[in-house]
């Protein structure tokens, strides 16, 4: 039997999170240490299984574990992992040790002001990220579909207690209405996500409930049903299979989040201290977008196709609406909170364009998001704790008296508006390429939030960064070596995937390639017509996907 390194992957957070909420309350610093250990642990493992791993294999999956789990309603303890899920276990290890030294203090002030308190916030704080953690990668592990809703709803439980329980403290209002806002966002957060939760779990039910009806025995299994569709074994009417279809996009739609279903994320992301909220947009939310890919194409495939339009709408608008939202924000974090729902509006755009470079770009998008919102938002973090202010307002003349912080900063920003040169601008290139292909006209508006992108970035970087010194401001300490310790890799990152992006484009286009064989769906091919006379030929109109036999 061979070492189950999918599930260990998965399990050492989770023993670290029970190992470091068991510490004594006295043991504060070896409560953090515990946790830095074993999340430095995951990531060890996590460049195990992207060595092992095997990009253009034989099958979708590699890896795979299966165990009988509850057989008498065919589910299965199944996990598996393309190449797509390779990159985001790397980059959910990768963020998490960061996560953690950026947070280090994070939850001093709470055990400072409550000393005789049974409750730890430390041990809790660093607890509850460990639980997220191992949460996340088991969803990104399962091929289950069982399995996987049930880790894709339990993390919001340790994520509710992160987003109420701990806030910075940077707020324009006191303590007490700070608390009420904390509260108000985590209540939000829970209700929206468990909405779209209940409304996922009818459509599991009724995935089953079809499977058994023509299969024989119902199953959750990812490739068993895929194979069976294939196969001709199991054939869902049109109708039952758009409503399963919009039952799971439903849920994977909040998370992710997509407008109208987005507002609960600046919520959050202003309330949170600024660790949790990377956590919060560069590790949980990509579980939305990533389900996109692996359940709701390569189950429905056909609904897919036919919500195509729709979606697109959807993402456009949510691309130019985060964007533009973003440049009137007078709140930093409230700011980078709009700036990534545009952001995860170009990433479901590839995803529905449905050509290899779209839905490669928005694979590579959710890595290189991930990256460069944790470095814009750990560094905005250590600005918002030496001032103790979100607002933009308050800040000026920063990169006079810390400019390490402010150069870091500038190169977040940069990244956040994917300029050449940065990993996030060979993503969202290849996004608007895959949908200008198949889809022109949205390709073209889309472009147009890269303009705003540049607006809202430098407008921010100019307000808080250049101009006269503010008194307020003068005496800002700059980038200490635990701080540098956390940015510095993030922007090595930047740069590196920024000019040498292949490692990811090699890891994951095998998986995206598999994903439009299940849908059907070929990249459009240009029209070249044959002049009949000359022997010549003469470019035509792109020919789509659909049409691409036809035209022949």
């Amino acid at each position: 039997m061979s070492f189950p390194l999918l599930t260990a992957t998965a399990v050492v957070p989770a023993v670290g999170a029970v190992a470091t909420a068991a510490l004594p309350a006295a043991k504060r610093t070896a409560a953090k240490w515990v946790a830095l250990s074993f999340s430095l642990a995951t990531f060890v493992l996590a460049l195990v299984i992207a060595i092992r791993f095997t990009p253009g294999a034989k099958g979708p999956f590699q890896l795979t574990e299966s165990h009988a789990w509850i057989a008498d309603f065919g589910v299965r303890y199944e996990l598996g992992v393309d190449g797509i899920a390779v990159a985001l276990i790397a980059l959910t290890a990768l963020l998490i040790p960061f996560v953690i030294l950026a947070g280090w203090h994070d939850a001093d002030p709470l055990e400072e002001t409550r000393p005789n308190r049974r409750w730890r916030p430390t041990q809790g704080f660093f607890a509850l990220i460990l639980a997220v953690e191992a949460m996340v990668v088991i969803s990104f592990e399962a091929t289950d579909v069982f399995l996987f809703y049930l880790f894709f709803e339990a993390m919001l439980i340790p994520m509710y207690f992160l987003i109420g329980g701990f806030g910075d403290g940077a707020g324009e209002h006191g303590e007490e209405q700070a608390a009420t806002q904390r509260s108000y966002a985590a209540v939000k957060f829970l209700l929206y996500n468990l909405a779209g939760g209940l409304i996922m779990l009818a459509a599991v039910i009724g995935l089953y409930a079809a499977t058994a009806d023509q299969l024989g025995a119902g199953t959750f299994s990812l490739p068993q049903i895929v194979e069976a569709r294939a196969a001709g074994h199991l054939h869902l009417g049109a109708g039952t299979e758009r409503l399963l279809f919009l039952g799971f996009f439903f849920a994977f739609a909040v998370k992710a989040p997509l407008w109208p279903l987005h507002t609960w994320l600046p919520n959050a992301m202003g309330e949170s201290t600024s660790p949790v909220a990377v956590l919060i947009t560069a590790v949980v939310d990509k579980v939305g977008t990533f389900a996109m890919l692996r359940f709701c194409i390569q189950l429905f495939p056909e609904a897919s196709k036919w919500a195509t339009p729709v979606i697109l709408i959807l993402a456009l608008i949510s691309v130019l609406y985060g964007a533009l939202l973003a440049v009137g924000q007078r709140d930093i974090k409230r700011l980078i909170a709009y700036a990534s729902i545009s952001h995860f509006g170009f990433i479901i755009l590839g995803i529905f364009a449905m050509t290899s470079q779209g839905q490669g770009g928005a694979t590579l998008y959710m890595v290189n998001h991930g990256i460069s919102t944790a470095a814009l938002m750990l560094v905005a973090g250590f600005l918002i704790s030496r001032r103790g202010s979100r607002l933009i307002a308050d800040y000026g003349g920063v990169q006079k008296v810390a400019p390490v912080l402010a150069g870091t900063f500038l190169i977040g920003g940069l990244a956040t508006l994917s300029l050449p040169g940065l990993a996030p601008f060979v993503s969202e290139f290849l996004v608007l390429v895959g949908t200008f292909s198949r889809y022109p006209v949205i390709g073209i508006i889309a472009s147009a939030a890269i303009v705003l992108a540049a607006l809202y970035v430098l407008v921010l970087y100019q307000r808080t960064m250049t101009g006269p010194v503010k008194a307020e401001v003068r005496k800002m300490p700059d980038l200490r070596v635990r701080e540098l310790v956390v940015v510095a890799p993030l922007i090595a990152l930047l740069l590196f995937l920024g000019v040498y992006p292949k490692p990811l484009t090699d890891l994951v286009n095998p998986a995206v390639e598999h994903t439009l064989s299940v849908v059907d769906k070929q990249d459009p091919k240009p029209d070249v017509h044959v002049d009949a006379t000359t022997g010549g030929s003469r470019p035509g109109h792109a020919t789509h996907g659909d049409d691409a036999e036809a035209a022949k």
